[in-house]
């Protein structure tokens, strides 16, 4: 019997896939604003190593790992350095690309990026609005958390617990923060837009992976990976905007793994203690023995 360790319910489960025989599995790729650090690749060869388990347990496997070349991050990175958004995203998209080719990694059979979905995310923020679970403000559509009784089930969380409400723009913010989140955030000068049925603007973070998810392996679907960065704000999310869309259970099974420590913390580019890829193989590293 397999089991999972399933953040959702915070214990062992036995794994039951929706169709006997097949599993589809959804992983948070990388987010394209500068070269991944090993901290990021341990994650995605948690995610090869249960793939590759799974397909051996005689499994068909279907995943798909999304790639987010728009967010707070890459329009930053593109306006720092003066050229278009996908310009700056492109040559991180390649070399993640040879990081994942360098560690024997079995690829996946699909690689969306969040640009290439615009409509399906627009598709799903109108529903939301129809339904009473969005509205807007300001040019920008935000989700109403307390319009969804279990928002913070996968974190934890009591709303009851945090400071009064008031929104929030950015696409990144840790639990005592949590509030009404941008599904579409407003045009600004000197940003990427689209002009769509909700406006002219660009999508928040978290609509990207429901709209993605969904499109290549339906409205509920076995298996979700990623960090435990990822948790909060980002999957509880998911989950809360993409169950109020489609009126059903987003995910069965919750697979989150930890993080790199160095010297007591964790490994990440904001601290500036992480090692590329290329760093370890420039020190002889086999990518073997990194795996």
């Amino acid at each position: 019997m397999i089991q999972f360790f399933n953040t959702l319910s915070g214990k062992l489960e036995p794994f039951k896939p929706i169709v006997e025989g097949e599993v589809n599995l959804y992983t948070c790729g990388p987010t394209v604003y500068d070269f991944a650090h090993i901290g990021n690749l341990r994650a995605y060869i948690f995610e090869d190593l249960l793939k590759r388990f799974l397909v051996f347990r005689g499994f068909k496997v279907t995943h798909v790992m999304n790639i987010t070349d728009v967010d707070d991050k890459t329009i930053k990175g593109a306006n720092a350095e003066k050229v278009k958004l996908q310009e700056f995203t492109k040559k991180y998209i390649d070399a993640f690309f040879e990081d994942i080719q360098k560690l024997y990694m079995a690829k996946a059979d699909y690689y969306p990026q969040a640009t290439d979905h615009i409509p399906d995310m627009v598709k799903i923020i109108k529903g939301l609005l129809e339904k009473g679970y969005a509205y807007k403000k300001n040019g920008s559509v935000y989700f109403n958390i307390s319009k969804f009784p279990n928002y913070g089930r996968l974190s934890k969380i009591d709303l009851q617990e945090l400071r009064p409400r008031k929104r929030i723009e950015s696409d990144e913010y840790e639990k005592e923060s949590a509030n009404d989140f941008a599904l579409w955030k407003d045009k600004k000068e000197g940003e990427p837009f689209w002009e769509t049925e909700v406006g002219s603007g660009r999508p928040g973070w978290h609509i990207e992976c429901s709209a993605m998810s969904s499109k290549y392996l339906g409205q509920t679907f076995d298996i979700h990976c990623g960090g435990v960065d990822n948790i909060f704000p980002h999957h509880e999310n998911e989950i809360a905007q993409s169950e109020a869309f489609f009126g059903k259970k987003f995910v069965n099974y919750w697979l989150h793994c930890h993080h790199l420590i160095v010297d007591g913390e964790k490994m990440s580019k904001s601290k500036g203690n992480f090692y590329t890829l290329n760093d370890l193989l420039a020190k002889n590293v086999d990518p073997y023995a990194l795996r």
